[in-house]
């Protein structure tokens, strides 16, 4: 291993992937400038570009319109890119769009994942079960978990399921968002210094850096500072950081509160 430089933040690593102990699951992310939503799709952090797509951008208030059958799997197929776009269209009615927000504030939830659902003990042994959906968001507005199951075969919401203190990995666009809060905060001043030692190059987008993202949890174990008492409720987020292809910058004790769009530091 190369020599480890101890800086602004602590220590710049380089070559060598960084171990942490997390009960939540990582998702890595490379983040382009100009990133746009990826999310889970079968259990994994990235799907197709057709499972990944955001609805086409819509006028406020307005709800696209549910797509047409297309291709549809059968029995425990995975999703068609064509299921997981009506799914995704049908799950965001009105109500839903118009009361909720995204990561950055913007009208409508944050989608999380889209995956098919087990089926219903009434449907096993079918010979030609229901198709269903299982899509999941986040809800800014009042720190909610909700999942949205649709059938694909009556184009409607079977079942609508809120909660709160739910913390599921993050999804790209909570990753890119938390990125830019921290590169916009004083405690993110050290990762840019750390950046230009490593690159010689300023950082001022988070498309510089490769990130994997996980939730942080306030506990009696990990208090942290007062003003993450709240981490668990709303939705906090730790970072691994480096340079694109390049060092590590240990970024680990910087917590990123995305419901109240602020950062903090563990002790």
């Amino acid at each position: 291993m190369r020599k480890i430089i101890h800086r602004h933040l602590g220590k710049v690593v380089a070559g060598a992937a960084v171990a942490v102990t997390a009960t939540a699951i990582m998702i890595g992310v490379t983040l382009p400038d100009s990133a746009s939503g990826k999310e889970s799709t079968g259990g994994g952090p990235q799907g197709s570009a057709a499972e990944q797509g955001q609805a086409a951008k819509q006028l406020p208030g307005m709800v696209e319109d549910a797509p047409a059958q297309g291709k549809k799997g059968t029995g425990r197929d995975p999703l068609t890119d064509d299921e997981v776009k009506r799914a995704q269209t049908l799950a965001v009615t009105r109500g839903f769009r118009d009361s909720s927000e995204d990561v950055k504030g913007d009208k409508g939830p944050e989608r999380l994942s889209t995956d098919l659902t087990e089926l219903e003990p009434a449907d096993v042994g079918a010979a030609d079960p229901p198709r269903r959906a299982e899509v999941t968001y986040y809800d800014y507005k009042d720190d909610t978990y909700v999942t949205k199951t649709v059938d694909l075969g009556t184009g409607k919401v079977a079942s609508t399921d809120t909660q709160h203190g739910v913390q599921p990995p993050p999804n790209h666009d909570e990753v890119v968002e938390a990125t830019r809060l921290l590169l916009a905060d004083k405690l993110g001043d050290g990762l840019k210094k750390d950046f230009k030692d490593a690159t010689g190059k300023a950082l001022t987008n988070p498309g510089q850096l490769t990130v994997t993202g996980f939730v942080h949890r306030a506990g009696v174990d990990n208090p942290g500072p007062a003003s993450l008492k709240d981490c668990g409720k709303h939705r906090c987020v730790r970072l691994f950081t480096r340079v694109v292809n390049g060092p590590w910058i240990d970024t680990r004790q910087m917590v990123i509160d995305l419901s109240a769009r602020s950062v903090a530091k563990l002790d």
